[in-house]
């Protein structure tokens, strides 16, 4: 408390984005671990009900978790009866309706990470102005008050950097885990339109 004290009301904002950007990053985090699966495992488990015809049992498959490869599934398997061109367009509104939830809250981190280094520097900036109004009045021995005033002046630089490298770092993290996700939907994609176009040219599925 005493060192927000000492950087003043820039040091609160900081502090104020700081909280934003941790519930951010954490309900993020929390997103994605909930939100990714063994896309392998998923896809052999749902080949082998749709080749034996066990439509009810995908049903329930893709059901089971609330993942975006799950919920991509989910459409293809309520959709199985329709042709493969205008099942992979259902699909890939699918994928765009993930992406963006996977997206979600990643811009105003970056937002954050770009803002608050600068409101650092403008309250070092503040601090400097001012020490230096009163410079004039100051003579040998206030120096080490010039001082003291110049390492609270730094403060906030210390606190925005202290702020926006962390969530540079995290940004990163989460936007290659975007990225992975994003590959997983389209080969997604393209699995179940693979299975639909080999149902469709006489591999007909055997009863259940």
């Amino acid at each position: 408390m005493e060192l927000m004290e000492l950087g003043g009301p820039v040091m609160w904002i900081i502090a104020g984005l700081s909280v934003l950007a941790a519930a951010i990053v954490m309900e993020r985090i929390w997103f994605s671990l909930r939100a990714s699966t063994d896309p392998a495992k998923l896809e052999l488990s749902l080949s082998e009900l749709i080749y034996h015809g066990k439509k009810e049992e995908a049903a329930r498959l893709v059901r089971e978790k609330e993942t975006s490869l799950h919920r991509l599934f989910r459409v293809a398997v309520d959709h199985w009866e329709t042709d493969p061109a205008a099942l992979q367009v259902l699909m890939e509104q699918e994928v765009r309706r993930e992406v963006f939830r996977w997206e979600q809250g990643l811009g105003f981190m970056a937002t954050l990470a770009r803002v608050a280094p600068l409101l650092g520097l403008l309250g070092t900036v503040l601090g400097m102005i001012d020490v230096f109004r009163n410079l004039p009045g100051m003579t040998g021995s206030s120096m080490a008050v010039m001082a003291g005033g110049i390492w609270k002046a730094l403060l906030t630089t210390v606190a925005g950097l202290g702020v926006a490298v962390p969530l540079i770092l995290c940004h990163a993290f989460l936007s290659v885990r975007l990225e992975r996700a994003e590959e997983m939907l389209w080969r997604g994609v393209d699995f179940m339109v693979r299975e639909k176009i080999l149902r469709s040219e006489g591999h007909e599925e055997p009863e259940a």
